[in-house]
């Protein structure tokens, strides 16, 4: 067994921290300076992790790689297990070319590629964060955008940025629930529930969301984009913000990004078939005749070319299965004009179209019933799911008799969010005819695609629970709470970091939630805001973790340039959270603490 040292490096909380915080400086330097591959970046830094804590934190040897090894297992499950499954849905469109229906009508809401930004990263991504989180919406809003002709790089910084406003309320409010899990036993604040948490995250992200689509079409297109497109974008983001506000506080915790990120669709679509534009679209045409091109990687995927393209953009899955979009022209009469064999334009028809769409919503009517209170209830009791304590793996916090709540591993098999988009694959197959044999290839390849990004998430993780369970973490906490008032502004930055190593608002509610209420407590600020702003915080911390620069990076078929995307999102992350920061400082103040709930 293994007790937490308190301050053991020098008897100092200062140098302790200090030693703590190197794994994560490690980690960061080796993407962002050294340009060193996401996996081996995480890798090498797991490695740091494992000795500091066997000799600077006094960790045994063997507890030390129990601990890895158990968030090595929970890193592929449930985390990876919902991705790779995700995509695997998502690959089996592409195989009968019904991926590209969907995008098809995505494009004939706007050619402009700012707009299709805004709706497919910033509006779709966050209903795939509502109903899957954990890296899902960035996989598959990333292929989405490089299949209307957009710049791998670019598709890839896009997919990472959009995927904030929406996190602490993913995956069905996972981090919210987390929180109000980790956060109810540490205070006598009858206000730390799932209800007036996602509250307050809901006075906090809808103001963030206002922003992001603005940065979007930054992104997308410099000043010109900002410019031409700015009310669609505004529209975007304050009818998200709205709809998010009113959801979390008088709905629904759990569904509070679907409604949001419908209202926001709708509200999108509706504005750009009322105005009439006096820009000229930015499309991937346009783009190519200005020499900007498609880096060869939008282009290929359109077309339907198998194998590598110019810019060494990967066919997905589907695509090599033979029966991409582009590859069916001559037999396809939905294909595009520029298919193979000059196959004519033919409108898909209402049933295309109305199977394109299926796959999406099979996921949100089993997601629902899956999250009906009964059958939740009854899917979290034996046998559908299962909690044991690691094996071997005996970890106490200084001073405690009782073991860390993190060495009890949760085996879910049946509700977990990933399991149920098998679910929804299957069906998928039935409504899209797909044979068994065609729908397990792409599953494999789906692994295969995906081996590298599985790896950094499965090390990343592990260095997570090191980090955590010898004590490093903690540390890095507590020095932070010694600042007293100004822990309201630091506060949030907390949750970034956990996020940033973790990948995961719910990890990185799980690690400092029940510490922000402590700090709260000690400072004489309001445990509920700086509950929720760990929550809140940690979104921004989501482009610049490891695992989803991983994915991204996987999902345009660039994998080994994740420094590079790195470098890209790293200042909108800075951005972005400074504004959080600013948000729960005067919300901790007399100018806006009328917006904590019961304050």
């Amino acid at each position: 067994m293994f007790e937490q040292v308190v301050d053991p490096v020098g008897g100092s909380l200062a140098l302790s921290a200090l030693v703590a915080a190197i794994p994560l400086l490690t980690l960061f330097v080796l993407l962002g300076a050294l340009k060193v591959k996401a996996w081996l970046a995480g890798l090498i830094s797991l490695a740091v992790a494992v000795v500091l804590a066997i000799v600077a934190f006094r960790m045994p040897v063997g507890q030390s790689l129990l601990s890895a090894s158990e968030g090595a297992a929970f890193g592929f499950f449930p985390i990876l297990w919902i991705v790779i499954n995700a995509i695997w849905v998502y690959n089996l469109t592409v195989a009968t070319g019904h991926f590209d229906v969907l995008r098809r009508s995505f494009e004939k809401v706007s050619p402009d590629q700012r707009i299709q930004a805004i709706i497919i990263a910033f509006c779709f991504g966050a209903l795939l964060e509502a109903l899957a989180g954990f890296g899902t919406p960035v996989a598959i809003s990333v292929v989405m955008l490089m299949a209307l002709g957009f710049q791998p790089m670019k598709a890839a910084a896009v997919a990472l940025i959009a995927n904030t406003a929406p996190v602490a309320f993913g995956a069905l409010a996972t981090p919210i629930v987390t929180l109000a899990t980790v956060t109810s036993g540490v205070s006598d604040d009858a206000r730390l529930t799932v209800d007036t948490l996602g509250a307050m995250a809901g006075r906090q992200t809808p103001i963030l969301a206002a922003f992001v689509p603005l940065v979007l079409v930054l992104v997308v297109d410099g000043k010109r984009g900002l410019k031409d497109t700015w009310l669609e974008a505004l529209v975007a983001g304050v009818s998200f913000g709205v709809a998010q506000f009113v959801a979390a506080n008088y709905i629904s915790v759990p569904l509070t990004d679907i409604i949001a990120a419908l209202v926001a669709a709708a509200a999108v679509v509706a504005v750009v078939r009322m105005r009439k534009a006096t820009y000229e679209p930015v499309t991937a045409a346009s783009l190519a005749g200005a020499g900007g091109g498609t880096a060869g990687g939008a282009g290929s995927v359109a077309a339907g070319s198998g194998g590598r393209d110019r810019a060494g953009v990967g066919a997905t899955a589907g695509e090599e299965l033979g029966d991409a979009p582009g590859r069916q022209a001559a037999r396809d009469p939905h294909a595009p004009a520029t298919g193979a064999g000059g196959a004519p334009v033919v409108p898909d028809t209402t049933a295309e179209v109305v199977k394109a769409y299926a796959p999406y919503g099979i996921i949100i009517v089993i997601f629902a019933l899956a999250n009906l209170g009964p059958v939740k209830s009854a899917l979290a009791e034996a046998p559908w799911t299962t909690t044991f304590a690691w094996p071997g793996l005996n970890v106490f916090a200084a001073g405690s008799d009782t073991e860390l709540a993190s060495t009890t591993f949760t085996f879910n098999w049946l509700p977990a969010a990933g399991t149920l988009m098998i679910f929804a694959g299957l069906l998928t197959m039935l409504v899209l005819r797909i044979s068994p044999g065609r729908a397990l290839k792409a599953y494999v390849d789906t692994y295969r695609e995906l081996k590298w990004a599985i790896l950094t998430v499965m090390a990343v993780l592990a260095l997570a629970y090191v980090l955590n369970q010898s004590g490093m973490t903690s540390h890095l906490g507590r020095l932070l709470a010694e600042t007293g008032g100004f822990f309201a502004f630091l506060s949030p930055i907390l949750g970034w970091i956990g996020v940033a190593v973790t990948g995961s608002d719910t990890s990185a509610n799980a690690l400092f939630g029940a510490l922000q209420v402590q700090a709260a407590v000690n400072a004489g600020l309001d445990p509920v805001l700086l509950a929720a702003a760990n929550s809140s915080g940690g979104v921004m911390g989501k482009m610049v973790s490891p695992q989803n620069l991983a994915i991204a990076a996987a999902a345009v078929g660039m994998a080994g340039r994740e420094g590079e995307l790195f470098r890209k999102v790293f200042g909108w992350s800075m951005l972005l959270l400074l504004l959080m920061c600013l948000i729960v400082v005067l919300q901790a103040s007399p100018v806006l603490s009328w917006m904590v709930p019961g304050g």
